[in-house]
């Protein structure tokens, strides 16, 4: 059973992971990650800011206390001067007090600068990784325009495109009824001509009609001919015989004694 759901996991991710992939744009991921790391930096910055801000907070009252320790160390001298060793021992121990808390704020202060250089070296490398990072994501850009338009215009030119393929088809496809229409007309010329479909625009007209009106039509040719020959023929004896080829047959003319 686990490894079956391991599996169907694994099966889940491989396809979230496809279609990720189909709907990832590479120029608004280069500038979602510029983004990314200009917040980081602001991170940086705001942190080396806070790091000042306490460090000049612990210097402030560092210099309250070691004024306080000035003052202590005048009450304890004029304490001893008036012969009140009470007050001036109570002087001495503030005075110890604060010398203590000094002490204690000077760490801290060292601590805080040292963090603050630490920030500072962070933020001067991130801003150089940043800047880098934004030149060559322009570049990336660019390259990635340029490339899709490139396939974009390679697709038109090829036909290999989903629109131009869709065009495609469709002029196949004219092409093909146009030539299944032709073909069909000419069928049609052909039986019409040879008889064997009826012409239903020459009105009442049988085949049988046609072919005998043909049949009539012939025999007033042959009529007609036959009576131009007898013309012809009564014409006179000098007339010239046309050849079978059109040509007038020569005259025979009696032989010279």
């Amino acid at each position: 059973m686990a490894g079956l759901m391991s599996r169907a996991s694994l099966i889940v991710r491989a396809k979230f992971s496809k279609l990720l992939n189909r709907a990832e744009n590479p120029t608004e991921t280069l500038d979602y990650s510029y983004e990314q790391m200009l917040e980081q930096l602001q991170n940086v910055k705001r942190g080396v800011a806070d790091v000042v801000t306490s460090k000049k907070r612990l210097e402030l009252q560092t210099q309250k206390l070691e004024q306080n320790v000035v003052k202590l160390e005048t009450q304890a001298r004029q304490a001893v001067a008036a012969n009140r060793e009470d007050l001036a021992r109570q002087a001495l121990e503030k005075k110890a007090v604060a010398q203590q808390q000094l002490q204690g704020l000077d760490e801290q202060v060292k601590q805080l600068a040292t963090q603050q250089e630490t920030l500072i070296a962070s933020q001067q490398t991130l801003e150089t990784r940043i800047e880098g990072f934004r030149s060559q994501k322009e570049v990336l850009k660019a390259q990635y325009s340029a490339a899709e338009a490139q396939v974009r215009v390679g697709e038109a030119a090829t036909g290999i495109g989903r629109h131009m393929a869709d065009t495609g088809m469709a002029i196949q496809r004219a092409k093909d009824k146009t030539e299944e229409l032709q073909a069909r007309a000419s069928a049609i010329d052909e039986l019409t001509t040879s008889g064997a479909l009826e012409d239903f625009t020459a009105g009442d007209q049988t085949q049988l009609d046609r072919e005998l009106a043909q049949i009539s039509a012939g025999s007033q040719v042959d009529s007609e001919l036959a009576k131009l020959k007898a013309e012809v023929g009564a014409g006179g004896g000098d007339s010239k015989q046309l050849a079978p080829g059109g040509e007038a047959e020569p005259s025979e003319e009696p032989a010279k004694q």
